[in-house]
């Protein structure tokens, strides 16, 4: 099964018995991310959704991509993701009687919808935010920018010389480490 919507319903599986599974595939989704973050590419997976006796467990593989800037050199970069989602999504309407749940008991558990739909979406935004690096990088052994021209450092990047060092730090140019058996 494709899923075109991130929301999936799920009332035929909570009759079934625990233990019942279904599979659904997520192919070129796109959702809007909090805190400015941008997707470089659409999202897609496999979610694996299996009856409990309390509600479902998704178990989710996810891979996209997050367009950022390089903490090092400022260029653009793109980050790819994979996000595993592993949680216990639980009923807010009861099943057999059709009244609300009580949801004060565990507050934080997410929660199916009044029509019993997983909203993927919520749970994929979460992921993304807490997947993101502190420091994204165009490359891992992206060298930086130059601390004199503010220029990419790397090939075709001309050095300045020691003519440029910080006066504060010239008297460290006459500095060197004794050759002895404790430095070896």
């Amino acid at each position: 099964m494709t899923a075109g919507s991130l929301s999936i319903p799920l009332a035929g599986l909570l009759a079934d018995v625990p233990g019942s599974t279904r599979r659904v595939v997520i192919d070129a989704a796109t959702i809007d991310l909090d805190d400015g973050l941008i997707l470089a590419s659409p999202i897609g997976g496999r979610v694996d959704i299996a009856r409990t006796n309390r509600g479902v467990l998704v178990d989710a593989r996810i891979r996209t991509a997050l367009a950022e800037t390089c903490s090092r050199c400022v260029r653009p970069a793109v980050t790819p993701l994979v996000i595993t989602i592993r949680e216990e999504v639980l009923p807010s309407i009861d099943l057999a009687t059709g009244s609300p749940v009580d949801q004060s008991s565990e507050p934080e558990v997410a929660r199916l919808s009044d029509h019993h739909e997983l909203d993927l979406e919520r749970l994929l935004r979460e992921a993304i935010s807490l997947e993101e690096p502190i420091a994204p990088l165009c490359e891992p052994d992206c060298p930086g920018l130059c601390a004199t021209c503010g220029e990419r450092l790397g090939p075709g990047h001309a050095g300045h010389g020691d003519a440029e060092v910080d006066p504060r730090l010239a008297a460290l140019r006459g500095f060197r480490v004794d050759a002895g058996p404790e430095n070896e």
